[in-house]
């Protein structure tokens, strides 16, 4: 490289516009087949748990609350999932989905990695259960440091 090259390129950057984008202020355009954020609408899950099954990474749990009225819980984890899509390919019911809007999953700690799928009682409900088994067994319930 010559340095009369050098030389038109430095001032050719010098009148351009900087190309680098403000990121965390202005949010870039979403991609229109983005893999994001796995989402789970429970009003139309039969809890056939093809979903689980075919699940390679095990990302997905669907607990059952009651399965003659069709309650259930789906625990989700981000941080193990690879976006591969398989569980929204198998679900016979397209109660799976990626959402367009949760996309950005970074995090300094694994707590929101666990995501609750369902309706509100229904998952206090299974809090309530696992405190009170964490109450009468606190040894399965340790947290492993």
């Amino acid at each position: 490289m010559t340095i009369g090259s050098m030389f038109g390129d430095v001032f050719r950057s010098l009148f351009k516009k900087p190309v680098t984008e403000c990121y965390p202020f202005q949010r870039p355009r979403i991609p229109e087949r983005l893999r994001a954020k796995v989402v789970w609408n429970p009003e139309n899950c039969s809890g056939c748990q093809l979903c689980v099954k075919d699940c390679p990474a095990n990302a997905l749990e669907l607990i059952v609350v009651d399965k003659a009225s069709k309650r259930f819980v789906m625990r989700y984890h981000a941080d193990r999932c690879i976006y591969c899509a398989q569980c929204i390919e198998s679900c016979r019911f397209k109660c799976l989905g990626f959402s367009t809007e949760e996309w950005e999953l970074a995090s300094a700690n694994k707590t929101p990695f666990e995501v609750l799928y369902g309706r509100d009682e229904d998952i206090q409900f299974l809090l309530e259960r696992a405190a009170q088994a964490c109450s009468e067994q606190p040894d399965e319930c340790r947290e492993v440091k």
